[in-house]
């Protein structure tokens, strides 16, 4: 059975909208990098795909564009070439290594869960918000920036029940940023 992983950056005052925290750097690229790896496959809502999939895919040239430094092609490697599942009831197709599901999210998710394999990677807001509330996400794993943003999305908010989590690693980064990964307990 494979794992469903959530991960994030997050500010200190919960804001996770992908731009608020810190701009990356070469630690932090190395370690989303590496998470991404540990996954099968990747599972975006609509908007997560959409901005991902702007960012990230290769363009038909083979070549990557100017604003991408070296630090930023393996991280671009990796998303670029990995299977993607993307939950939309608006989205007619997708491709960029993507399979689009539909409808009954829960069952499908526990589908692929019950896949053998490394794991699960969800990112984003609101599916993992989604997942949380059905209780289909393994591991948490939140990259707590030092800022305070003031504004934006916040982590998992409107999350019906209260979920007791358990720490189980913790990294902290040269930036100042910390990673902790928790299980439910």
């Amino acid at each position: 059975m494979r794992a469903l992983r959530y991960s994030i950056n997050v500010t200190l005052d919960g804001c996770c909208h992908h731009e608020a925290g810190l701009p990356p750097d070469d630690e932090s690229m190395e370690y989303w990098t590496a998470q991404l790896e540990r996954a099968d496959a990747l599972l975006f809502g609509r908007v997560t795909y959409e901005m991902m999939e702007s960012a990230w895919r290769k363009p038909t040239s083979g070549d990557w564009p100017d604003w991408m430094d070296a630090r930023q092609i393996p991280f671009a490697e990796t998303i670029d070439q990995a299977k993607k599942y993307v939950v939309s009831s608006t989205l007619g197709a997708v491709d960029w290594n993507a399979e689009l599901v539909r409808s009954n999210v829960a069952r499908a998710v526990q589908q692929l869960k019950e896949e053998s394999g490394e794991g699960l990677w969800v990112g984003g807001v609101t599916l993992p918000l989604a997942l949380a509330d059905l209780g289909l996400i393994d591991e948490y794993e939140f990259v707590v920036q030092p800022v305070l943003a003031g504004h934006g999305p916040t982590l998992l908010a409107g999350l019906r029940e209260r979920i007791q989590l358990e720490l189980v690693d913790r990294k902290e980064f040269r930036s100042g940023a910390v990673a902790m990964r928790y299980r439910p307990a």
